[in-house]
C-alpha cells in the first residue's frame, strides 16, 4: 500500500506542475498539458504498482504495465477535462447530458483497470492468476474512492484569495489521501485476484 500511495502521490505532481505552467505561461494549453501530465502520472503510478505486483507475480512485465497505465491515465485525463474545456455540452438535452456523463464516468473510472487487465489476462492464460476481470471493477472502485476523498478534502478548503503555496499544500495533502484510499482498495482487490499466484510464482 505504501509504494502505491507514494507512486500516485509523486505522479500527481505532474498534473499539478502542468496546471501551474498553464496558469502562469500557457493558459490556452491547459488541456494538452494535463493530458501529457496524465501520461506521466500514470507511468509513475504503474511503475510503483508493478514493484508490488511482481512480488506475487514475477511474470508480470513492468514495462508493459507501466506503459499501459500511462496511456490509460492520459485517456482518463482527456475525458475528465472535456466538461470544462467544451462548454457547449451544457446546452444539450437532459437525456444526452446524462448519457454522455455516464459514458464519461465509465471511461474515466474504468480506463486504467481495463488497460492493466490486458497484462493480467496474459498472466491468467499462464495460470498464474485467476479472475483477472475483477481488476477492472476493483480499479474503478479504487479510483472512485480516491476521487471521492480528494473532492471531500480539497474543494471545501480551497477559498478565493488564498496564496498559491496554500492552494498547492491543500492539493498535495488531498492527493496523498486520495492515493492512500486508492491504494487500500486496490490492495484488497489484489488479494482477491491473485490468491493462488504466489505459490506458483515462487516455485517458478
Amino acid at each position: 500500500m505504501g509504494w502505491v500511495t507514494m507512486g500516485e502521490s509523486l505522479g500527481f505532481l505532474a498534473p499539478a506542475l502542468a496546471q501551474f505552467v498553464a496558469a502562469t505561461f500557457l493558459p490556452d494549453a491547459l488541456f494538452g498539458l494535463l493530458v501529457v501530465a496524465g501520461l506521466a502520472e500514470g507511468g509513475i503510478l504503474g511503475w510503483f504498482q508493478a514493484r508490488i505486483l511482481r512480488v506475487r507475480l514475477p511474470g508480470l512485465s513492468t514495462a508493459r504495465w507501466t506503459v499501459l497505465t500511462g496511456l490509460a491515465a492520459g485517456v482518463a485525463w482527456s475525458v475528465g477535462m472535456l466538461p470544462s474545456t467544451f462548454a457547449g455540452w451544457q446546452d444539450w438535452p437532459p437525456a444526452a447530458r446524462i448519457g454522455a456523463g455516464t459514458l464519461a464516468a465509465v471511461v474515466l473510472l474504468g480506463s486504467i483497470g481495463t488497460a492493466q487487465w490486458l497484462e493480467l489476462r496474459r498472466l491468467q492464460r499462464q495460470h498464474l492468476i485467476s479472475r483477472a476481470w475483477c481488476w477492472i471493477a476493483g480499479s474503478a472502485a479504487a479510483w472512485a474512492a480516491g476521487l471521492a476523498v480528494f473532492t471531500l478534502v480539497a474543494p471545501p478548503l480551497w477559498q478565493p484569495g488564498q496564496p498559491a503555496w496554500l492552494i498547492a499544500a491543500i492539493g498535495v495533502v488531498a492527493a496523498v489521501l486520495m492515493a492512500a484510499a486508492m491504494a487500500l482498495v486496490t490492495g484488497l482487490v489484489l488479494v482477491r485476484v491473485v490468491p493462488e499466484a504466489a505459490p506458483e510464482a515462487r516455485r517458478g
